[in-house]
């Protein structure tokens, strides 16, 4: 069954085929036949990646197929955009006096997030009171539900807001861990160092 309650039919794909990779590989591909991938399910596109024009229900008394399935209602799609949502958080993260932001577009590169956001805080508190107050802001304008780790420690906060991805840090720990070289092209990357 996937998340809509409806019975999780398999592409046309076969799974009998040798995987190379073990057991686990078959059990990540069976996954995302039925669930798509993880933009996917953000987005609410599930019934999308589960169409298939197959005899997929049938009678109770008999228990014969009636026919193909009824179309599906599809949700609606986000009312908002990727750049919507990075042009909250940015500016919630100016608005809290977050230091150094950097905007990081992964549209080709990845398809963890369209773009990725860096900034600094002063302190452990004012790391967890910026990330706390964007997670707010968030769903208050949008009606976004992010998804937060690190608040506790407020060393480094990430938050999840589907296709935009912000990194809170300490200055330390952003020094540390350098994820601007990771992710930034390395002509940009080399020009903003200087």
């Amino acid at each position: 069954m996937n998340r809509a309650g409806a019975p999780c039919a398999p592409r046309r794909t076969t799974l009998y085929a040798p995987f190379p990779r073990g057991p686990a590989h078959v059990i990540e591909i069976a996954r995302r036949q039925c669930y798509g991938s993880r933009k996917a399910l953000r987005r609410g596109s599930i019934g999308a990646a589960l169409e298939d024009d197959v005899l997929s229900h049938s009678d109770p008394a008999t228990g014969l197929p009636v026919g193909p399935r009824a179309a599906r209602l599809m949700p609606a799609a986000d009312p908002y955009s990727a750049e919507d949502v990075l042009r909250l958080a940015l500016a919630s993260l100016d608005d809290d006096k977050a230091e150094e932001i950097v905007q990081i577009d992964l549209r080709g590169r990845s398809d963890v997030a369209d773009y990725m956001v860096i900034c600094s805080g002063r302190s452990t508190r004012q790391v967890a009171s910026i990330s706390e107050k964007l997670v707010d802001r968030l769903k208050l304008e949008l009606k976004l539900v992010s998804r937060t780790e690190g608040k506790d420690t407020g060393d480094w906060v990430l938050i999840d807001a589907g296709d935009v991805i912000v990194h809170v840090f300490r200055p330390e720990v952003r020094d540390f861990y350098q994820l601007e070289k990771m992710w930034m092209p390395g002509a940009q990357h080399r020009a903003q160092s200087e």
